[in-house]
């Protein structure tokens, strides 16, 4: 068999990679889905589109590269996390839009939970913050506002999960009702050292243990697709969350390797090895995904806002027509003549924590141009950057010696070179910046054989470009000093509304 299919569910689109065995891509096909805005600071997908569209890029990958289904050796998922999916196991239908990991609805009673002192044991156990981002407090929103809901769920009528386990249930055709430790540990219900959901969190939270999926690794045969997906049974054999699955891509897989993705958010991570570190920094500990049964572990600090900031000056202000436009048209100016835009759109990440942070761009003058705006724009994703790298050498004791990057904003060179310069380390892109799919796919292949060891996977990552840091270390301090100026203005905003 030639390939490994990669199924890549990310928050605005649906993809399907093919990747053979020296781990080259040979072919793929996407598209993008609804982003639903219910109330400020809701966000929303429909589930179904995300699972038609997903189906759908996989046919037209096989059909538009002549590949037949038989020589597909297995399918990887990856997904993007925390998004969550309440469904019917008899019809298989949703009752709700999935509460996608952006949505803060939930923050109030995040609030009320920090409040009744559980923020130490929540953070104990899972090596999770109490945030609106977590599944947890998302499923029990939808199991609390859902018509007799909590009651069918009782019954185990309904089954929980993330964008994984949705996929792997379409896909099995409700065979499966699954997910992989690197999604679990994401839900703020599952235990890092006993390696399962947590009885005490889900009486916190009064959730039924009958709606959570079984836990399994991320690199094992969970089942077979269904033959009227693709033409014949495949296996379903790797799965992890977009950020582990970029990690385990990257190679990453020796303490205190970091990689960042620069998706929609930027999602930074640093391998720890074996053992459960606990954060002093309020940055996350999350499973690190590997070929073999032990689990790693890594530290995590997640970024909200990042891509989504460059979509919001194409379909916000119409300042550029696509994404790709942006480094034109932040290169038209110098500098950003002292502006900084804190894109806080839904709320700051880590290191901060501030769900009723929103964005500002301060330092605007009578001369400040959509130039100094767009490149205001990419320096606030790097910034961001800096701040969790600088909270996880803290926590690891030890200085990030290069920061591997990819994903889709990874392709400008004017925000990696920046990026460089702000944290005064190497930035290294590699070939395949498709790091996500591919690590879904080494985890699938690994699973059935089609790649013989770690050994082999990591003999395949190459680096493209290597961007080494060249602003003076005093202009480093003062803008990192500016740019904290900024991210203060910045937080608390939304509970100041009159």
């Amino acid at each position: 068999m030639k390939y490994i299919l990669a199924f890549d569910q990310g928050t605005t689109s649906s993809r399907a990679i093919l990747f053979d065995n020296a781990g080259q891509m040979g072919g793929v096909a996407s598209k993008e889905h609804r982003q639903i805005f219910p109330s400020s600071g809701w966000v929303e997908h429909d589930a179904v589109e995300i699972w038609e569209a997903q189906r759908d890029v996989a046919r037209r990958v096989l059909k538009e590269n002549q590949i037949d289904a038989d020589d597909i050796a297995a399918i990887g998922i990856t997904n993007q996390r925390e998004t969550t999916v309440l469904w019917d196991r008899k019809t298989g239908e949703p009752l709700h839009n999935a509460i996608v990991w952006q949505d803060r609805r939930t923050a109030e009673y995040c609030d009320h939970l920090r409040q009744e002192g559980h923020a130490a044991s929540i953070a104990e156990k899972t090596g999770l913050v109490i945030d609106p981002y977590f599944s947890g407090t998302k499923l029990r929103w939808l199991l609390d506002q859902i018509p007799d809901a909590r009651e069918r769920a009782d019954r185990g009528e309904l089954a929980f999960g993330t964008v994984d386990s949705w996929l792997l249930w379409k896909l099995s055709d409700g065979q499966l009702h699954v997910t992989d430790v690197s999604n679990a540990s994401r839900t703020m219900l599952f235990n890092l050292q006993t390696q399962s959901w947590d009885e005490d969190l889900l009486n916190l939270l009064e959730i039924p243990a009958s709606v959570l999926p079984e836990v399994r690794p991320s690199s094992c045969v969970y089942g077979e697709c269904s033959p009227e997906i693709l033409g014949r049974p495949i296996p379903l054999a790797g799965c992890a969350g977009d950020q582990h699955a970029a990690l385990f891509g990257q190679n990453c897989t020796k303490h205190g390797m970091a990689k960042n993705t620069y998706g929609t958010g930027c999602f930074v991570l640093m391998n720890i090895g074996d053992e459960a570190v606990s954060s002093k920094c309020n940055l996350l500990t999350t499973i690190a995904c590997s070929g073999e049964p032990k689990p790693q572990f890594a530290l995590e600090g997640s970024i909200f806002t990042a891509g989504s900031a460059v979509q919001w000056l194409r379909d916000g202000l119409g300042v550029i027509e696509s994404s790709a436009d942006v480094m034109s048209l932040a290169e038209s100016v110098p500098d950003t003549g002292d502006c900084y835009l804190v894109p806080a759109f839904a709320g700051l990440g880590a290191p901060h924590w501030d769900p009723y942070a929103r964005g500002v761009l301060v330092g605007i003058s009578g001369g400040t141009t959509a130039g100094h705006i767009a490149r205001a724009t990419l320096e606030g994703i790097a910034f961001q950057v800096a701040d969790v790298l600088e909270a996880m050498s803290e926590d690891a004791g030890l200085s990030v010696r290069e920061l591997r990057v990819d994903g889709g904003a990874s392709v400008n060179d004017l925000l990696m070179q920046f990026q460089a310069d702000i944290l005064q380390v190497p930035v290294v892109r590699p070939k395949v910046i498709e790091t996500t799919a591919i690590g879904a796919a080494f985890l699938a292949g690994l699973a059935v054989g089609f790649w013989k060891g770690i050994d082999e996977v990591e003999s395949i990552w190459k680096s493209e470009r290597v961007f080494e840091p060249s602003m003076p270390a005093a202009d480093v301090s003062r803008r990192r000093e500016r740019w904290r100026q900024a991210v203060e203005r910045s937080r608390g905003w939304q509970q100041h509304e009159s």
